[in-house]
């Protein structure tokens, strides 16, 4: 990766040997290793831990968890916030592992839509919930600074699953994230 890096700066009309450079193939490398730990992880390790639900039958939302993720088409940043919801059926996860989670996910090459599905299928498949909520909102480096060069503009998704889809728990959902 370094070497790439080098030929990047050399691209760009830079050169690489110059003080301020000379280390940054090196910080790049270690950067993008950061960016993408996503890859090492395991979504179903991250949920292993579960506890008894106690007959908890009401919705566990988490919302706010800030995360940042690059987009695979520039690969550039978004940077935004998750919102996510489940209907425990029988156990329920500690609080730390949503965001993990989200982590999880977002430390990889992304789209949006995918991350949101990825978050609220694994989140129901692993934790056989009774239902799933996710909403991301986040802005996109590739559209602010970039092409059409749009600041403050901000991309939502959602992704509901299970119970989430009746009007009703939709409904519940959404005013809690808001």
């Amino acid at each position: 990766m370094k070497e790439a890096i080098r030929t990047i700066l050399q691209h760009i009309g830079e050169n690489p040997d110059r003080e301020g450079l000379q280390d940054t193939p090196k910080r790049v490398e270690a950067a993008w290793s950061e960016l993408t730990a996503g890859y090492q992880q395991r979504p179903e390790e991250i949920l292993s831990t579960t506890f008894e639900g106690e007959d908890y039958d009401e919705m566990v939302v988490v919302k706010n968890i800030e995360f940042h993720s690059m987009c695979e088409h520039h690969m550039m940043p978004f940077i935004g916030k998750a919102h996510v919801a489940y209907l425990p059926e029988d156990r329920v996860v500690g609080l730390s592992k949503i965001p993990r989670l989200v982590h999880c996910f977002a430390r990889r090459l992304q789209i949006q839509e995918r991350l949101t599905g990825e978050i609220s299928s694994t989140l129901h498949s692993i934790l056989k919930t009774k239902g799933v909520g996710v909403v991301i909102e986040a802005s996109h480096l590739c559209l602010s600074c970039r092409g059409i060069k749009q600041q403050g503009s901000t991309m939502i998704t959602s992704s509901l699953l299970g119970v989430f889809r009746k009007p009703e728990v939709r409904a519940e959902f959404l005013s809690l994230v808001r």
